[in-house]
């Protein structure tokens, strides 16, 4: 597919031949060339439906670009600056000091597959690994470039080694250390000090169908081709580092370093707990995507799906904090989060609520009842005081209801068995862990139709474009229908909660067409009044245009010729380095015609 501009109609079907075993190949690779076996050449493993598929919708070259690109982080960390406390040039000469080898021009890959990245300016290159963004507009964005993939020298002799597990592993090639609660398994007589060589398990199928890893947490490796696990690591070693804590440490404490890295298959910068409330790390397509809202001081916007947060913030930032932005969560503690975001950059124009964004518009009797645009009152079993902090609310659970069913305690609202229950549930088990985590969150119960000027809805969805990625398999055909068909729901609700001149983008952080093109054609069929509207900055791809048919008949529909360079699908294994991601922006009309 050329850019994804040829009209392509493919027939699942025809995908019949099922393509060797990732497995298979790894291990056959690693016997002929033992050379292999230290080095770092995962190879994704998928289901094979979901492989013939993404066969069809980007052709077998393209899709192995991609899976390779997954495997790997970005070569760069996007810092995005809040220009409310700081400015891009401000925060450079502070990261400077503070990032190692600042002024030595970042080293070229080993593997010599370096490929020019538009954002990187040749004189950027060659002065340091600090840049700033050069798009228009994102002059606040820097990057800190890092290196990778880099050969590790492990010694002549079979070094002692370290296995961490598949989510430890994707941290760490990201630039963090290993913690003790990711460390599965651990050469015998590793003390404190010892360098080992840092490996990886990733997940495998069993007999039953089940995805695990093929190890209990303490196993003891043998470092010998007898060690039942000792093929299961070729081509995934990510590093070397220095033991911390001793073999029979790493098994007994619960937190802490448990290895730290020194030399590593990428080199990238950490940037925990550095300059917080100047910056926050950020995948530039994020950061795009809260441009595409392009929102405007002084409106009401609904971030729908807003944890952690980090969109929500940038918005506010665009808007130089004036205006109201609702951020919501279905869950208690990532509104939490978004609370304590907020706090740390020092914005007020944010205001949180717990709210299931399959429930964001209000009902019709609640409307009636509630004349605020925000019907955020709780249930009769709750009162809702907000303290001194603007993005702080609090929810406090009144005593045990024990009144009948159609009956009103003290004269007030109807109360229901399903809510005595609930009561009793609490007085029974305790309040629970949404309530014991230090923190207190206002419920919603949604909002009024087009009472929002702009809506985010950045979806949740299966997050195949996340990078670095060890680990596909548990997705399913079926599965990534299941995503698709939650998502048009949650648009359904954002349809009608803007108002008509309003602006809605939707956003996702996978490859899938299914959840990205198949969403904008469902939109632009069923509401009549929407349309594409063109996206700045855009520096993302075209959207895939066609359709595919699947075994069961149903026929996925994509972009139509046209349609395809008014959305940005951000493409890992582009020159860009970014994540997979996808972003639409639709213009809603009237909504009479």
């Amino acid at each position: 597919m050329k850019k994804g501009r040829e009209l392509f109609v493919g027939s699942y079907r025809s995908l019949h031949q099922t393509p060797i075993s990732p497995i298979q190949f790894q291990q056959t690779m690693s016997h002929s060339d033992p050379s292999n076996r230290y080095s770092y050449t995962p190879i994704l493993n998928w289901n094979p439906q979901v492989h013939h598929y993404f066969l069809k919708a980007y052709g077998a070259d393209h899709f192995s670009r991609i899976s390779t690109a997954l495997t790997r982080p970005s070569r760069y960390s996007c810092i995005r600056v809040n220009t409310l406390r700081s400015t891009g040039d401000a925060v450079i000469d502070k990261l400077r000091s503070l990032v190692p080898n600042a002024d030595v021009p970042p080293a070229q890959s080993d593997s010599g597959d370096d490929v020019a990245n538009p954002l990187k300016e040749c004189s950027a290159a060659a002065a340091a690994p600090i840049s700033k963004c050069e798009i228009p507009g994102l002059d606040y964005v820097v990057f800190v470039w890092g290196s990778g993939p880099r050969r590790i020298d492990y010694g002549d002799a079979p070094p002692k080694e370290v296995i961490v597990s598949r989510k430890c592993a994707e941290a760490v090639l990201r630039g963090a250390q290993v913690y003790v609660p990711g460390v599965m398994a651990c050469s015998a007589h590793v003390e404190k000090g010892d360098t080992v060589a840092v490996s990886v398990a990733v997940e495998k199928q069993g007999a039953d169908g089940g995805w695990g890893i093929a190890m209990t947490r303490g196993t003891v490796l043998q470092g010998s081709e007898t060690d039942p696990y000792y093929f299961e690591r070729n081509g995934l070693y990510i590093g070397q580092g220095t033991a911390i804590l001793s073999r029979a440490g790493m098994f007994r404490v619960s937190e802490g370093v448990g290895v730290d890295m020194k030399d590593r298959v990428y080199e990238l910068h950490s940037f925990h707990n550095v300059l917080e409330g100047e910056i926050f790390l950020q995948n530039l397509p994020s950061i795009i995507a809260a441009h595409a809202l392009d929102p405007q001081k002084g409106e009401r916007i609904l971030d729908m799906c807003a944890a952690p947060g980090g969109k929500t913030t940038a918005i506010a930032i665009l808007m130089k904090d004036e205006g109201e932005i609702i951020a919501t969560d279905r869950s208690h503690n990532k509104v939490l989060d978004i609370q304590k975001l907020a706090a740390e950059m020092g914005l007020s124009c944010i205001k949180t609520f717990k709210l299931d964004a399959l429930k964001s518009v209000c009902r019709r009797d609640d409307i009636d009842t509630f004349t605020d645009p925000c019907c955020n009152n709780a249930k009769i079993d709750v009162t809702n005081q907000v303290l001194d902090s603007p993005n702080l609310q609090v929810e406090r659970v009144s005593p045990l209801v024990t009144e009948d069913k159609g009956k009103k305690p003290n004269g007030g609202a109807y109360v229901s068995k399903a809510d005595i229950r609930k009561n009793m549930r609490r007085a029974r088990n305790g309040p629970g862990r949404n309530q014991c985590v230090g923190g207190r969150v206002d419920r919603s119960k949604g909002f009024s139709p087009d009472s929002f000027d702009r809506v985010l809805l950045d979806a949740p969805c299966s997050a195949l474009g996340l990078r670095p990625r060890l680990f596909a398999g548990e997705e399913t055909i079926q599965s990534l229908r299941n995503h698709a068909k939650y998502q048009r729901r949650m648009f359904d609700q954002a349809v009608q909660l803007v108002r008509p001149g309003g602006i809605i983008v939707y956003s996702t952080c996978t490859i899938n067409p299914g959840e990205n093109e198949a969403l904008v054609r469902y939109a632009l069929d069923k509401y009549k009044y929407l349309s594409l509207a063109p996206q700045h900055p855009r520096i993302g791809g075209p959207g895939l245009v066609g359709s595919c048919e699947f075994p069961d008949g149903y026929i996925e529909e994509w972009l139509r010729p046209g349609e395809e360079d008014l959305v940005q699908r951000f493409d890992p294994s582009s020159p860009l380095d970014t994540i997979g991601f996808f972003i639409a922006k639709f213009l809603v009309g009237s909504k009479d015609t």
